[in-house]
């Protein structure tokens, strides 16, 4: 054990001590022994304690701490105090720039104990309100968790493809390169990727490698390239190849292989995709379809889906403003989505128990009510209608009364605390709340966030049923580090004639533009304007909660 480890178990000593409240004066100590040790010239490692009290800086009683790590690799208080911390917490300590006392308010105060769910709390910018925290702190963590997140190899879609659209007309610029397109998982619309993957036509593979490297963002460490942090898969192909190789690497291999065979050998010379599915004598399949979901039998049947598109969306449906745990007022929010083209803004901020994100009590409800009352009149084209994101209970009850829950346009009912529980309790509490009259719209569905927490176990077939039974909207969450509902289930909530909601779960103005990610993922799962409820106008939701209320 050199001195650089000893200096790390007393810092962590340190630390963790902080965390839990411990003794200033004790932590001051080992902090400053730590710091001391780690540039200390000669090892520690073989000093009896009194040689190690003798060095400066070191008392009595580190002194037997240090020789007791050195000689048995132990230091129980050290052990004491990480069985009593959370291992996503001690995960959280370790990003740069937030300190123990930092920590510890995003534990104690904020329930938050992972990586993943502290990014989420950022998002929603729960932080800028947290007390020792601001809106640079928050942007700092939010940088810091990225990196670490791409830096384990697997990212967000949302976060990968701005990076490979600016790699794309960086590439396009190389004299080498004939054409070159994405391919592989984000071509197809993945929500989690392992690379950046291109298709690259050129006669000169050496020089075309070459030019590449020597781009500004990319890096190459061995024969592993990357660009903007972002992991590079580069295939080469000859002209005459590029639209085979283009459709060999955007679909699943089943896929592939059925319309070779519907083909047959040889191949005929094609200029595009467009020809490959002639030849086939299917109409074109598009590129998120590609998955071996029964998509190859609907082209042979003309039933292929008209996708859902962003044009297709009127207005999005799960928001927070200032009353809650947004950044933009609600006449903000309605400003910004007029100038979007939308036709209205749904406010769903959050409810009474979500006491970490400025819940509206009741009588706040009410002036918010009353606020939206005043605002609504300004405009003769465009509504904002009065909704909440209603926690449900423990129990599967709804955050207000009946008698409260009346009074809004429309409830989006959400899972938000005690996330951890088994299948059974979960699909109690969503029965529940899908059965209450109230419930318009089932919010995140799992609870999961993409890379950080898993969702709590469903029975998806089941809920979809219970919505189904109901008249309840599903909610595809788009904020990227959601995508919940999965786009795996939305076939079967189609056949059940439920339909999608495409929220954005927008904090600020700037997160309606999230409903893109929720778009690809709404046509990989074969989502239709007809069967997107925010692809209605106005006036159809306008009907279609007066019906709903009674």
């Amino acid at each position: 054990m050199n001195n650089s480890d000893i200096a790390d178990i007393l810092k962590a000593y340190a630390d963790l001590s902080e965390l839990h409240g411990g003794n200033p004066f004790k932590i001051k100590s080992f902090s400053s022994a730590s710091f001391k040790i780690d540039k200390m010239p000669s090892p520690l490692m073989g000093k009896s304690v009194e040689m190690l009290a003798s060095l400066e800086g070191i008392g009595n009683s580190i002194a037997k701490v240090v020789f007791e790590i050195c000689a048995h690799s132990r230091f129980p208080e050290l052990e004491e105090l990480i069985a009593q911390t959370p291992e996503g917490v001690r995960e959280i300590m370790r990003i740069k720039g937030i300190g123990p006392k930092k920590v510890a308010v995003i534990w104690k105060e904020l329930n938050i104990e992972t990586i993943g769910e502290l990014l989420y709390a950022c998002k929603e910018n729960r932080l800028v309100q947290a007390k020792g925290f601001g809106l640079k702190t928050q942007e700092a963590i939010i940088k810091q968790i990225e990196f670490m997140f791409a830096s384990a190899n697997k990212f967000h879609y949302a976060k990968a493809y701005p990076s490979a659209i600016g790699l794309l007309d960086l590439l396009n610029t190389l004299p080498s390169i004939e054409q070159v397109e994405l391919c592989g998982e984000i071509r197809r619309g993945f929500e989690i990727l392992t690379s950046i993957e291109l298709l690259i036509e050129t006669d000169n593979q050496t020089e075309t490698m070459q030019a590449i490297t020597a781009l500004p963002g990319i890096l190459k460490n061995q024969e592993v390239l990357t660009y903007n942090g972002f992991a590079l898969t580069l295939n080469y192909c000859d002209s005459n190849s590029f639209a085979w190789e283009l459709f060999r690497l955007s679909a699943a291999s089943e896929h592939t292989e059925s319309i070779l065979s519907r083909i047959g050998f040889p191949l005929p010379e094609v200029r595009d995709e467009e020809e490959i599915y002639e030849a086939a004598e299917l109409p074109f399949i598009p590129v998120v379809l590609r998955d071996n979901r029964g998509e190859i039998a609907l082209a042979a049947n003309n039933q292929l889906p008209n996708l859902i598109t962003y044009q297709d969306l009127k207005g999005p449906l799960h928001n927070h403003s200032t009353w809650s745990d947004g950044l933009n007022s609600v006449a903000e929010m309605a400003n910004f989505c007029i100038a979007q083209g939308f036709e209205y803004l749904g406010m769903a901020d959050h409810s009474k128990s979500a006491f970490y994100a400025n819940g509206l009590s009741e009588e706040r409800v009410f002036a918010q009510q009353k606020e939206i009352a005043g605002l609504n009149p300004q405009w003769s084209n465009f509504k904002i209608f009065t909704g909440i994101e209603c926690d449900i209970l423990y129990d599967g009850s709804l955050d207000y009364s009946n008698e409260v829950l009346k009074t809004f346009d429309y409830i989006v009912a959400s899972i938000h605390s005690v996330l951890k529980m088994p299948e059974e309790k979960a699909m109690e509490r969503l029965i529940k709340a899908i059965e209450n009259p109230y419930t318009t719209i089932l919010g995140h569905p799992t609870g999961r966030l993409l890379l950080m927490r898993e969702g709590y176990p469903i029975n998806h077939k089941k809920v979809i049923d219970a919505c189904a039974a109901n008249k309840v909207i599903i909610e595809l969450n788009a904020n990227p580090y959601r995508l919940d509902l999965d786009w795996r289930h939305i076939n079967y909530a189609l056949e059940k004639g439920v339909m999608i909601s495409i929220n954005p779960d927008a904090h600020e103005t700037a997160g309606f533009l999230d409903m893109h990610w929720g778009i690809v993922a709404a046509q990989k799962g074969g989502l239709t304007k007809e069967m997107c409820f925010n692809a209605k106008s106005a006036l159809e939701l306008d009907a279609w909660f007066k019906t709903k209320r009674g």
